[in-house]
């Protein structure tokens, strides 16, 4: 059974098109952007503030509202760098490629990361960090890919799978201090982000080959044809034969037996 992959027509490339996608990416770096200098912002007062009730403490009640500050902290400034240089890459992909489908995915990401740390980790342990938000766009990124099939969303694809495919292996544990289960559980976000908001951009133009182009003629000139010499079909039918009315008998009662 042979398999049909969509073949998308390649964009035309029209100034006006240049211009609509070198904004796109500009938004999508300077969200990206915006997002990395507020993590800085975030490290400079954690050395003036106690950050650990603002992390996740695994199966602690609690601290459930951590779940919304703790990608914003960082536990070093080795760890603040490698996620910023990610979240620029990865955020300013996603971004550009899926504007729509990455802001609504962005929630599912953020608490995803969370919810793996807090499920799955070891009580008595703090995590905190964007490393799982960086995980759920990755796998979005990823899976887009492999569900809308289109050139842009391939391409998406392997650049994310080429700058950061080890990330399918980080979500298994491997380093010691290293929250694979927020890694996880952002890629989790990911995936299932993907699945919902997958149709939440508008796909490329499909490519139309000959014998489709030639059907399409066909349809219509057959279309005209019954237009023109078919008429049209009566609103009302005239009855010319009505059934008469049929005579019923007489119903005859018999005389009651004697006993």
């Amino acid at each position: 059974m042979a398999m049909h992959l969509p073949s998308p027509e390649i964009p035309p490339d029209t100034p006006a098109q240049r211009s609509a996608d070198r904004r796109r990416l500009l938004r999508a770096l300077n969200a990206s952007l915006a997002f990395v200098l507020l993590l800085v912002a975030a490290f400079a007062t954690q050395g003036a503030v106690d950050w650990r009730p603002w992390a996740i403490a695994p199966h602690d009640f609690a601290g459930l509202p951590a779940l919304l500050t703790a990608p914003l902290l960082h536990g070093s400034l080795e760890h603040l760098g490698a996620n910023a240089v990610s979240l620029l890459l990865l955020g300013t992909l996603a971004g550009s490629v899926y504007p729509r489908a990455t802001l609504r995915a962005l929630p599912l990401l953020w608490l995803g990361s969370g919810l793996g740390a807090w499920l799955l980790g070891v009580a008595g342990t703090h995590h905190l960090g964007a490393s799982g938000v960086t995980h759920g766009l990755m796998f979005l990124v990823f899976t887009l890919g492999l569900l809308r099939r289109d050139r842009p969303a391939i391409a998406a694809a392997m650049i994310a799978f080429l700058l950061y495919g080890g990330m399918l292996l980080t979500v298994l544990p491997q380093e010691p201090g290293v929250s694979w289960q927020a890694h996880l559980g952002g890629a989790f976000g990911g995936v299932v982000s993907a699945f919902l908001f997958r149709r939440s951009d508008p796909l490329s133009p499909r490519k139309k080959y000959s014998w489709e182009l030639e059907e399409e003629l066909a349809a219509e000139a057959a279309r005209i044809e019954r237009e023109q010499f078919e008429p049209d079909s009566p609103r009302e039918v005239p009855v010319l034969w009505q059934r008469a009315p049929e005579e019923r008998g007489t119903v005859l009662r018999f005389p009651p037996r004697d006993s």
